[in-house]
């Protein structure tokens, strides 16, 4: 039996269509798929990784983006050890509820919540609307921990969010 040494609940949240299902099923599978069905309330995954010799079990909350389901976000970041808040680069109108994520994040969360701002979709850089910069000053106005830029495509940064986002949750326990 395989036992593991840590489970951590990640939320990723943001506004529909923006990529946060194709980066959880990235992060899964190591594959793209096109067409990947809309999240309808939460949906829910597991993934165990090795790190620092530690066996960790992500249970991963991905929440449906769009407006209809806001009300339930709040009972399920409760007891979240880490989230991600994902954008899409090529529509600047994805950061348009930013105050309204972040302010159900602050009600329900502890101030300490290990949290990395994500901007999705670094393959369709041509069509960028969203700077880097302007992202980064977002993210630290809302007191995330970290901010990248990704492709769920390509692969590009999948895996170093997951990783960040686990090394904060860890060096937070300590």
């Amino acid at each position: 039996m395989s036992t593991t040494d840590y489970t951590f609940k990640i939320v990723i949240f943001g506004d529909s269509q923006t990529g946060k299902t194709t980066l959880t099923h990235r992060y899964l599978t190591n594959l793209f798929q096109e067409g990947i069905q809309m999240t309808l309330g939460v949906d829910f995954k597991l993934k165990t990784i090795e790190m620092d010799n530690k066996k960790i079990k992500h249970q991963i909350w991905d929440f449906a983006g769009e407006e209809r389901f806001r009300f339930l976000f709040p009972s399920y970041i409760r007891g979240a050890n880490g989230a991600i808040f994902m954008f899409d680069i090529t529509n600047y109108g994805s950061l348009a509820h930013v105050d309204d994520w972040f302010e159900i994040v602050e009600k329900e969360i502890d101030h300490d919540l290990p949290l990395i701002f994500v901007g999705g979709k670094t393959d369709l850089m041509h069509l960028k609307e969203v700077s880097t910069r302007k992202a980064m000053e977002i993210a630290t106005s809302k007191n995330a921990d970290g901010f990248i830029e990704c492709s769920s495509k390509t692969g590009e940064n999948v895996h170093k969010i997951f990783d960040l986002l686990t090394r904060l949750i860890l060096k937070k326990g300590e």
